[in-house]
């Protein structure tokens, strides 16, 4: 039974499953049915489902049979009058066919007019609409024309200004067209374009400016240059003014000055011209500027004509629209790095000196030319723009060039060897310092350097000098200065300062003392201290240095240059004694004339020698160790002469019998003497006497030599006899005082050894001698017992082998033996004054 009950209940449950299936297909639409089919297919009962699903079916056909036989008879009344009226309608068809026909047919002009009318206004919409499109769109073509045109005509800076509207105005309003997208794919490509075709202005200008520095420099350099002639005329002028006694050279000076520029105009503008210049030069190459070039060409001006100014030459247009074009790109710290290594590029190269430029002073102006050109630009690009250099860039630039330049300067300048050209450098230098210096760089340095140079200047200058005192020297004819007439000696009194009452009472024809060579000595010794005082000009140097400066130089003039001078003069063989006296008295003039040249120097510095610290002049030194130098000489050269007559001396020491006067060598020999004494007039007198001393003294030691020479081994008495005749010759040319200023006998004293000597032989006065010997008053203090002993010797020798005592042959052996005892007691006394 329970079996029973549960598949009871279960046939329960799959019948309500069943309805609910047929419920849910009857009221689910079509599309959503296949899960309910699903789930009857999914159980085991879709049999009785399906028979459930054909009961279902036959009962709604029942429902659908009974409906429509309930409306069959309103369904055939429908139908009948839909018939009758399907008549009505034929007609009415036909009708309105015939109408629609007859319409067509009145109408079909009408559709043609409406079908062109409707043409009309389309065509009208459409022009409309494109003449309001091409108002939007000619603008940015006529722009975009308008950049081409400007680009075409490289006038940058306006077509990027263009390019900035274009882009940002008009393109926006018609960014839909095709062909604005193209111009918009292009701008970038413009803007490069333009940044090139700018650069390459620029690379244009850089190019340029470094191949026309040389010019631009050198028309500032002219500009200063002119300035500072006004400086100096002014200077000169006012003080001719103040000084009008003094200055010949400055009058000189002057009137070259104004003869080679007679015309002097233009000059260095004001610091309110060149600011006003700058100003109007920023309008005229403002930015906007349709010129483009570096270099404007100028041709030579005439030195009568205005200078242009330097900023007159440069076209700084390319610069100025590079950097706005670059600034308004958002690159002008690309620009400004670019244009700085570029200049620096240059820098250096305009600071790399050609090798030969020592060689000529257009080499180092162009050199200068070169470096001024480039920083006159640097300091105008500096002034008219704002950050593409600035002042810490500039410095940088010009210690580096300073450093080079004088680096090059000292180097090249080691070699100059004339001293013109270092006189032109310096001029050239200092206009090079002042040209920079007015457009604000320091130059301390350069002028610093200078000083070095002036060194330099000196050394070569003492070299010129010392070929101009030579020639000097070496053309003088060492003669008295003689004068005709007054014109020729106040020539002479107008170029050496000579006073002389005795001299200017004689009457013409007169001599001067000195010879040619000490007026053109002292008129050089001039001129180098203006060669000096021309280099100190423009250092910036006060007086009292100048003086200083001048004073030091001349000094090495006289105590080297002409002081070696004058000794090769004294000492070259050649050398006469009457160019030697002449050398002496000249030395003495010069030497008085010093105090002149003192006071030369005062005039042309204004520094009283007074002052503190003022160098002295050695020219009293030189001209002394000169003059001692020319008495040595003629010292020596007397006693040379003295020794030429003396190898001519020509003694017969064997002879038996004296000749009956002096010999014929000394007889010259002191007629030279005398000759030579007479010369000595114009001497100070004691050189004369010295130099008479000198010569008597050496006369009687080379006569005591001769006499004593070891190759005389024998004389007789005969020949001592002859001998003493010259001797008396000599003492007798001392007595007749051949230089006046000597007292008693004192030149006769010269001989005094050799007339002891002979008078003890010929006198044959040996007691007295041997007695006294020792004594103060001793009759033969001058004779040495060696000198009496070796002249013995050889007249006992003689004795000997000659029989020189034969005429005594009584006493011969009495004499032998007086010569030995003598002999003999001359060695005792040698014997004990060496003990």
């Amino acid at each position: 039974m329970e079996r029973g009950k549960m598949a009871e209940l279960e046939s329960l449950e799959t019948a309500a499953e069943h309805e609910r299936i047929l419920r849910e297909i009857e009221s689910t639409d079509t599309a959503c049915i296949g899960p309910t089919l699903r789930s009857v297919y999914d159980g085991e009962e879709h049999g009785r489902f399906m028979e459930k699903l054909e009961a279902r079916i036959r009962n709604h056909d029942r429902e659908i049979e009974k409906m429509c036989n309930f409306h069959y008879q309103g369904f055939v009344d429908s139908i009948t009058e839909l018939l009758k009226v399907r008549g009505e309608a034929q007609k009415l068809k036909n009708q309105v066919t015939d109408t629609n026909r007859k319409l067509q047919n009145e109408g079909k002009e009408l559709i043609i007019a409406m079908e062109e009318l409707k043409q009309c206004r389309l065509q009208q919409r459409n022009i409309s609409a494109t003449v309001d499109k091409l108002t939007l769109c000619l603008p940015v073509l006529e722009m975009y024309s308008k950049l081409r045109e400007q680009m075409k005509s490289k006038r940058h800076y306006p077509a990027l200004k263009t390019l900035e509207h274009l882009e940002h105005t008009y393109l926006p309003q018609v960014s839909h067209y095709r062909f604005c997208k193209i111009m918009v794919d292009n701008i970038p490509k413009l803007r490069e374009e333009i940044k090139e075709v700018s650069m390459s202005d620029l690379k244009d200008f850089l190019e340029s400016i470094r191949k026309h520095s040389d010019k631009i420099g050198e028309t500032a350099m002219k500009q200063d240059c002119r300035y500072n002639q006004w400086k100096i005329i002014a200077k000169i002028f006012f003080s001719l003014l103040l000084s009008p006694n003094i200055k010949a050279q400055q009058q000189r000076n002057l009137d070259n000055i104004v003869s080679q520029h007679p015309r002097i105009s233009g000059g260095k503008k004001s610091k309110k011209e060149v600011c006003a210049s700058s100003d109007l030069e920023v309008k005229t190459t403002s930015p906007m500027s349709e010129q483009d070039s570096g270099i404007l060409d100028v041709e030579d001006e005439d030195e009568d004509e205005e200078v242009p100014g330097a900023q007159d030459l440069v076209d700084f247009s390319p610069v100025y629209r590079c950097l706005h074009i670059y600034s308004v790109l958002g690159a002008q710290e690309t620009f400004e790095n670019y244009y700085r290594k570029q200049r620096r590029k240059q820098a250096r190269l305009v600071l790399q000196p050609p090798s030969n430029m020592h060689e000529t002073l257009d080499g180092y102006r162009k050199y200068f030319n070169q470096i001024v050109g480039f920083f006159v630009v640097e300091d105008h690009i500096l002034h008219t723009t704002q950050g593409l250099v600035n002042r810490a860039y500039i410095d940088e630039l010009w210690e580096m060039a300073l450093s080079k330049t004088i680096a090059a300067l000292r180097t090249h300048s080691s070699y100059c060897s004339d001293p013109s050209l270092v006189l032109d450098l310096k001029n050239l230098i200092v206009l090079f310092a002042d040209t920079l210096q007015g457009y604000g760089f320091p130059v301390n340095q350069l002028f610093d350097m200078l000083l070095e140079i002036q060194d330099q200047y000196s050394e070569t200058l003492l070299k010129k000098w010392t070929g101009v005192f030579r020639n000097i020297l070496d053309s003088d004819n060492y003669s008295p200065i003689p004068v005709t007439n007054e014109e020729m000696y106040k020539k002479i009194v107008g170029q050496f300062p000579f006073q002389d009452a005795e001299l200017e009472k004689q009457p013409f024809p007169k001599k001067f003392p000195f010879s040619e060579f000490v007026p053109k000595v002292y008129n050089q010794i001039k001129e180098f201290i203006y060669a000096c005082l021309k280099f100190s000009e423009d250092l910036h140097l006060s007086s009292t240095e100048v003086d200083d400066m001048i004073r030091k130089s001349t000094n090495l003039l006289l105590t080297r240059t002409l002081s070696n001078c004058l000794q090769n003069v004294i000492k070259r063989k050649n050398v006469g004694l009457t160019e030697l006296v002449q050398i002496i008295i000249n030395t003495t003039h010069l030497e008085k004339s010093c105090k002149f040249l003192e006071e030369f120097i005062t005039n042309i510095t204004n520094v009283l020698p007074e002052t503190v610290h003022t160098t002295k002049l050695y020219g009293t030194t030189t001209f002394k160790d000169a003059r001692h130098a020319a008495e040595e000489e003629i010292y020596t050269n007397l006693n040379q002469k003295i020794d030429q007559f003396l190898q001519l001396a020509d003694y017969d020491w064997m002879a038996m019998e004296p000749g009956s006067k002096a010999s014929d060598y000394l007889v010259d020999l002191i007629g030279f003497l005398r000759s030579t004494f007479a010369v000595f007039t114009h001497l100070p007198g004691k050189v004369a006497q010295t130099a008479c001393m000198s010569a008597c003294k050496h006369l009687s030691t080379s006569l005591m030599q001769l006499l004593l020479e070891a190759e005389v081994r024998q004389l007789t008495l005969g020949a001592l006899q002859q001998f003493n005749l010259d001797v008396e010759e000599c003492e007798q040319f001392a007595r007749s005082g051949p230089v006046p200023g000597f007292q008693g006998d004192t030149l006769q004293l010269a001989f005094i050894d050799l007339r002891q000597l002979l008078d003890l032989f010929i006198q044959w006065d040996w007691s007295t001698y041997l007695a006294d010997y020792g004594q103060p008053t001793c009759k033969y203090l001058r004779v040495n017992p060696t000198t009496a002993l070796v002249l013995l010797e050889k007249m006992r020798d003689t004795s000997r082998k000659n029989n020189v005592f034969a005429q005594f042959r009584k006493n011969e052996r009495d004499k032998q033996k007086l010569i030995d005892t003598v002999a003999k007691q001359l060695r005792s006394l040698i014997n004990s004054h060496h003990s």
